[in-house]
């Protein structure tokens, strides 16, 4: 069973004097202090910064705080590409990366880029295809691929990834193929893992959260106690509203009945969860 772990996810600085620069890092070095685990950003084009630029800010800032896309888009880019610029980024933020992938899934980003929406199928092909690519570049080999979709001719990798064989790597994805595919390949995913179970993590997104009595105000705790109530009704991973001792105890009956372990929170969210990660974190 895998320990608690926490990251906020965000795709833009916060607003106020700072400059974007400085309030990016300042962001990064609070998540950091406060005791999450990991700064993740979105892979999308639009109102938000560009990943790999934003990630290396973040670690640049940091110390322990690991960062990583919340999922690169396979699609947007060519594996040897990507294994590059994601070692670059490993080594660079000494051996804190995790490498999330996914096959792709907003029509408008396709639109903009000029690219096919291709079926999932062929979107998953092509995910299955550049991850075993990634991992051979990432342990070193000279890659010489010719397959469905992408060809490489005695491509190496420099520098190579601190972390070996390869980075941490998230599969995200909500089909059976793909979550088939993850719990092969992955590190941090769940189903159909076979005897990998016990080294595997399982992610939940989280939308929104908020804290019973977190000092937000009268008027914040009763908006928070009643979104907790109706929660509770449902019963879904994607929301957290309760008191500090609710939640903790959701958090631990989760986990012994799915194995869920890790939860990314928005970054508006961070300071007033901060009670349950420094309760939970690497419990």
């Amino acid at each position: 069973m895998q320990p608690f772990r926490f990251a906020i996810t965000t795709s833009t600085p916060p607003r106020g004097s700072a400059s974007p620069g400085e309030a990016w890092a300042a962001l990064a070095r609070r998540a950091e202090s406060l005791g999450y685990a990991t700064f993740l950003i979105p892979d999308h084009l639009g109102r938000q910064l560009a990943p790999i630029a934003a990630l290396t800010a973040a670690a640049a800032a940091t110390t322990t705080l690991r960062v990583g896309p919340f999922v690169f888009a396979n699609d947007y880019r060519n594996p040897l590409i990507l294994a590059g610029e994601a070692a670059t980024l490993d080594v660079l933020s000494g051996g804190r990366l995790e490498l999330g992938l996914g096959a792709g899934w907003r029509v408008t980003d396709y639109r903009w880029l000029g690219l096919p929406y291709a079926e999932p199928k062929v979107r998953v092909d092509r995910l299955i295809e550049a991850t075993a690519i990634l991992k051979r570049l990432f342990a070193g080999e000279r890659v010489s691929h010719d397959g469905p979709h992408y060809r490489l001719d005695g491509a190496r990798l420099y520098p190579l990834p601190v972390q070996q064989p390869h980075p941490p790597i998230q599969i995200r994805g909500g089909g059976p193929r793909v979550l088939r595919f993850a719990a092969r390949e992955a590190d941090i995913v769940r189903a159909a893992a076979g005897d990998r179970w016990e080294r595997l993590e399982l992610n939940v997104i989280v939308f929104d959260a908020g804290l019973v009595g977190s000092g937000s105000g009268p008027l914040a705790s009763v908006s928070t106690a009643a979104k907790a109530a109706a929660v509770g009704l449902v019963g879904t991973p994607y929301v957290l509203y309760g008191s500090l001792g609710r939640l903790r105890d959701l958090l631990l009956r989760r986990r012994d009945r799915t194995g869920i372990n890790y939860y990314a929170l928005p970054a508006r969210c961070m300071e007033s969860m901060a009670p349950l990660v420094a309760a939970m974190a690497g419990r």
